[in-house]
């Protein structure tokens, strides 16, 4: 059946590789851009996703949406104590708040016709922490718990949520679309430092393919079951997994400890 997409950051990545996708098999892409060209056989709107007024005009316009994507992001690299207020608080306007908008904006639509598929683009970094990506990290993070306790109030009414969290993409993320912090501070060269430099000089080779991520999204936007999660890359299920393994054995190792507060 033919779907109706609206995605947001359609001008180059892994928003573009599924608007792509999408308009290949027959299907219908509104997009949201603020840079690049136009993709041939969608209705682009152009404009900052945290211009609400102007999200809100773009899915009013594009009417009844079968997939919200919401992909529209970027990565601020720096340590906790390097990053400044005004830093943390754009990070999180544009990687978490916009998407809150735009969800807000669809919501009422997919309610009315007790049907749709919410997915945001997170990352392994929204479950997995690593030196230089606070601020990264914690948007992504908030995104997770906002989007799971979505997940848990909009089943009943027939709407499905899944995020998507990539590894590394060859995509121009690690590029034109990741930032520095304006302050570096030397006593965070082997951690903060370390991670930046591997950063810079992986970009461009990263193992992901944006255009069988987008068509992974596709399977899952097509699946009468979509996960909650789905994870997207070699690198990101080992991430994951040892997380969860530390994680577990860090449980088991405090248990006694954590019973104890009981009356």
């Amino acid at each position: 059946m033919n779907k109706r997409w609206l995605i947001t950051g359609t001008g180059s990545g892994l928003g573009r590789a599924l608007a792509e996708a999408a308009l290949a098999r027959g299907d219908t892409v509104a997009a949201i851009q603020r840079g690049g060209d136009d993709l041939p056989g969608t209705t682009t709107w152009r404009c900052d996703v945290r211009d609400t007024a102007a999200v809100n005009e773009a899915v009013s316009a594009t009417g009844e949406i079968d997939v919200l994507v919401a992909n529209a992001g970027y990565g601020l690299i720096g340590g906790v104590e390097e990053t400044s207020d005004a830093e943390w608080r754009e990070q999180f306007e544009v990687n978490f708040f916009s998407v809150m908008s735009l969800l807000r904006a669809a919501l009422p639509g997919m309610r009315r016709r007790r049907s749709g598929h919410i997915i945001a683009i997170s990352s392994v970094s929204g479950l997995v922490g690593w030196p230089s990506l606070g601020p990264y990290s914690a948007s992504k993070f908030a995104l997770e718990g906002a989007l799971e306790t979505l997940a848990l109030e909009v089943a009943p009414l027939g709407i499905a949520v899944t995020l998507i969290e990539p590894g590394g993409l060859r995509t121009d993320f690690s590029t034109r679309s990741r930032r520095q912090s304006a302050r570096i501070i030397t006593d965070y060269d082997d951690t903060v430092g370390q991670s930046r430099r591997l950063l810079a000089e992986h970009a461009g080779g990263e193992s992901g393919d944006p255009a069988k991520a987008a068509h992974a999204i596709l399977a899952v936007a097509d699946h009468p079951e979509p996960p909650l999660r789905l994870l997207l890359g070699e690198d990101a299920l080992l991430y994951t997994e040892g997380k969860l393994a530390s994680q577990r054995a860090e449980i088991e190792a405090w248990r006694k400890v954590t019973l104890e507060i009981g009356f």
